[in-house]
């Protein structure tokens, strides 16, 4: 296990409008804001396109199943981290007939608006958080 310390002294807001990409959009912010390291803490808003790869397998590395669909959803959570200045987020959607999640990738699509909440660390350093195996 590794554990870092930074402080949190702001919060971005990204507004997402209609037709925009959630992913492309939080792209943009972090080039646009320089982050190196920070907090996804969470989105709300709606969806009528979602992309998103959930695990398939149990082997390392996991095979990816990818899930695609045009259909309005509410989004119901979205949290990860910027690792050197690279996003890794996890979102989950609901609908009437339909709750799901994964990977967030590109193709969600904005409905009405979108909100997402980034906090900066730039005292934390996360490259590699993600890879799979032992970091030290």
């Amino acid at each position: 296990m590794k554990t870092q310390r930074s402080r949190i002294e702001e919060i971005i807001v990204i507004r997402l409008n209609s037709g925009e990409d959630i992913l492309l959009g939080i792209r943009e912010a972090v080039a646009q804001h320089d982050l190196k390291s920070a907090l996804i803490l969470g989105a709300m808003g709606s969806v009528q396109r979602y992309h998103v790869h959930v695990v398939e397998s149990t082997e390392l590395p996991p095979k990816d199943i990818f899930l695609k669909g045009e259909e309005p959803l509410d989004i119901l959570s979205l949290n990860g981290v910027v690792m050197n200045g690279r996003v890794h987020a996890h979102i989950s959607f609901s609908g009437p007939d339909l709750t799901m999640g994964g990977h967030l990738e590109e193709g969600c699509q904005i409905l009405s608006f979108g909100q997402v909440w980034l906090v900066p660390a730039p005292a934390a350093d996360l490259t590699d958080w993600d890879r799979i195996g032992k970091i030290e």
